[in-house]
Parts: C-alpha cells; sequence; structure tokens
C-alpha cells in the first residue's frame, strides 16, 4: 500500500487532481483540496478507493 501524505498530489477516480490537506485514520479517508485557484477551490472527504495514484 502507497503512503499518502499531507500536501500529495492525488489523481481521482472521477479525472480531478487534488491536494491532500490532512490524513484521516490509517490512511482510510482524506480531506482533499481541489480546483485550480482559490477562486474555485473545493474541499471533498475521500476514502483511499477514490484515488487513482500520487501524482509526483
Amino acid at each position: 500500500m502507497e503512503i499518502i501524505e499531507k500536501f500529495d498530489r492525488v489523481l481521482l477516480k472521477d479525472g480531478q487532481i487534488g491536494s491532500v490537506m490532512e490524513v484521516l485514520g490509517d490512511q482510510d479517508e482524506f480531506i482533499v483540496d481541489i480546483g485550480s485557484s482559490p477562486a474555485d477551490w473545493e474541499t471533498i472527504y475521500i476514502s483511499r478507493e477514490d484515488i487513482v495514484k500520487v501524482l509526483k
């Protein structure tokens, strides 16, 4: 299982790219900001299953 850390950029199953703001539990859930600028940022709660991969 790949470790996901705070501030990692992740690709979600729905094609969106987000930045991890918080890691919850034992890497089970995450708070992620999506959007391209502060004007359209949205904060979402997701589970590990929603993440395709960590972007390097």
